[in-house]
């Protein structure tokens, strides 16, 4: 019986939004000054005016870009120390930990970005599917590569990952509506199941 797990992670898997929680450790003195800057945006985001992918990349490439990936990773890692496992839900590491490896593959599939949830997904011995981070030369030019992993767009992106492998079952766990499309499709759907 071949299995795949789709799980996505903030608020799922964790406590809270990392995408906050990661900036404000990167800098918190301009996170708080941006933060501010942007709270008319997220009132617009919050009253479905503005587009989420905008929004994110404003707020994102405000604190971020233009900075070094080697110090982008080094803060990542330092994020992961700080914050693993105090984030996670006890219940979904349990979970985790008592998937069958052999007969299983596992998603992380989330909006956050690649930058810093990827050492969450390597713990977990997880393959990522998240929202991608653009360096050029070695710096962070503010931009994704392709799309906001939210949405429809979470779904074409485990297909792609995926490639046409066969599974005889596909479960997947979520809470909020951008993961629908991915509970909608999946075999068996948990929304907030280890909330």
């Amino acid at each position: 019986m071949k299995k795949l797990y789709c799980f996505d992670f903030d608020g799922t898997l964790t406590y809270k939004d990392t995408m906050f929680l990661y900036l404000k450790f990167y800098n918190s003195s301009k996170f708080r000054i941006q933060f501010v800057k942007h709270i008319p945006l997220f009132i617009l985001l919050k009253l479905k005016l503005a587009d989420t992918e905008k929004v994110k990349k404003s707020f994102i490439g405000s604190i971020l870009k233009g900075q070094l990936q080697t110090k982008i990773e080094d803060k990542s890692k330092l994020f992961f120390e700080e914050y693993y496992p105090k984030i996670l839900r006890e219940n979904a590491l349990d979970f985790i930990g008592n998937i069958d490896k052999e007969n299983t593959d596992s998603l992380i599939v989330t909006a956050s970005l690649d930058i810093w949830t990827k050492p969450f997904a390597e713990k977990l011995q997880m393959k990522l599917v998240a929202t991608q981070a653009e360096f050029k030369n070695g710096i962070f030019t503010g931009n994704f590569i392709g799309k906001n992993c939210n949405g429809e767009e979470k779904l074409e992106r485990i297909k792609t990952e995926i490639n046409g492998a066969k599974y005889d079952k596909i479960i997947a766990f979520g809470d909020t509506s951008g993961d629908k499309p991915m509970l909608q499709w999946a075999n068996e759907g948990h929304y907030q199941f280890f909330h």
